[in-house]
């Protein structure tokens, strides 16, 4: 049984996700306001969190940083009205995980869910470490370092760059990221991949000497990330 937070301030939204989730055997803590969101994450830990970014008391891109920076590990999805991309990028690059535009399906949010709570089985062997120069993606540690110095990535971006690990120096196509890393029937926008790619280029690029191996895109296809020997 997983333990999901439903934060949501619209009384009939709540009530639905709220009954349809129980019925399908989550455990489901219900919060209509940010400052209850905080108070339930700051008591105890959740397997995926269902965010409204449109609260009274909170910005919720703002709540979403503060849900992440608490529960780094807790995939987060977002529940917009906002469907501008630049809102959705926004929302993503605060540390959110997926999103879905109101008004949504209850059959297709529960697909993301339960898309994302298999996904937290991690993609390749549980004891590999994969190297790629100086980068190393450590799985059983959840850990990547570079140059010995060690990356801090989100769930998602771990995942995804283990992903692409594993097929170092080859062409990983859009829709076997998408299977693979969020789920094998997804369907919808792939832009939640290519804010993830751009978070994890970020990050490895934040980190100095030595350069990371890049993260090459391949226009109509998908992502490389390219190997010294390659």
């Amino acid at each position: 049984m997983a333990e999901l937070l439903v934060v949501e301030d619209d009384e009939t939204i709540g009530t639905a996700l709220t009954t349809g989730l129980r019925a399908h055997g989550h455990a489901i803590s219900w919060q209509r306001t940010a400052h209850g969101a905080m108070a339930a994450v700051n008591g105890r830990g959740f397997d995926l969190v269902l965010l409204d970014l449109g609260l009274p008391d909170l910005d919720g891109v703002e709540l979403c940083r503060r849900i992440r920076a608490a529960l780094p590990g807790t995939v987060i999805v977002m529940l917009t009205a906002r469907a501008e991309e630049m809102d959705v990028v926004v929302g993503l690059e605060a540390g959110a995980d997926d999103y879905l535009t109101k008004p949504f399906r209850f059959g297709e949010l529960l697909a993301r869910v339960r898309a994302h709570l298999r996904r937290s089985a991690t993609l390749p062997p549980a004891d590999a470490v994969l190297t790629i120069g100086d980068l190393v993606v450590d799985v059983a540690a959840r850990r990547v370092t570079l140059g010995g110095a060690e990356v801090q990535l989100r769930t998602k971006e771990f995942d995804l760059l283990a992903r692409l690990a594993i097929d170092a120096g080859t062409a990983v196509s859009r829709e076997t990221l998408m299977a693979d890393v969020w789920d094998a029937h997804w369907f919808g926008s792939t832009k939640t991949l290519d804010v993830h790619v751009a978070a994890v280029r970020r990050r490895l690029a934040a980190m100095g000497d030595p350069a990371p191996p890049p993260i090459t895109t391949l226009r109509g296809h998908g992502y490389r990330l390219e190997s010294p020997a390659g």
